[in-house]
């Protein structure tokens, strides 16, 4: 829950402490102080600012939600469950700036992991439908429908309405 900055300062900090512990030959607190900064550097590649860059997308921030996502420079290390919430997010910055191709790469990225909700994995799985109807590409869009239509029992009523709605389009843009 710290952005890189922060992370690295407090990650002096406990360095600092350590050194100080080893001086005063207290090894059992440098040792707890190690673990801290060990702890840190998991959550770099591990976690990263991801809740923060949630919080920020949540408020429709997105520009602020992007730097934040931006921080990690590799997402690939990010945890399974981290990962997915990293590529919807961005997934939907690109739909706001209205990079449909990067935004679908996203949200496909972002379908492969598990999200917080059945909701959330059909809802990327939506957004991959929409994208591909507006750009002709009806046979993707079908199959990626009929992928989300799997779900059908456990997504709420307002998602099962989107569904709909996004099969009489297709029906009517195939025809």
């Amino acid at each position: 829950m710290f952005t890189n900055k922060a992370r690295i300062l407090v990650a002096i900090a406990f360095t600092l402490l350590m050194i100080f512990f080893i001086y005063k030959q207290t090894y059992q607190l440098a040792a707890v102080a190690l673990l801290f900064v060990a702890l840190l550097v998991w959550g770099y590649f591990k976690e990263g600012p991801i809740i923060l860059a949630a919080k920020q997308f949540h408020l429709k921030d997105y520009h602020k939600a992007e730097e934040l996502l931006l921080q990690i420079k590799n997402p690939e290390w990010l945890s399974r469950k981290r990962r997915g919430f990293y590529e919807f997010m961005m997934g939907g910055i690109s739909l706001h700036k209205q990079e449909y191709t990067t935004a679908e790469q996203h949200y496909e990225q972002a379908a492969q992991y598990p999200l917080r909700s059945v909701n959330d994995h059909v809802a990327a799985l939506v957004h991959i439908v929409n994208i591909n109807i507006r750009q002709g590409n009806y046979e993707k869009a079908e199959a990626y429908l009929q992928l989300a239509e799997e779900k059908g029992d456990k997504i709420s009523a307002k998602m099962r309405e989107v569904i709909t709605k996004l099969e009489s389009e297709l029906a009517l843009r195939k025809n």
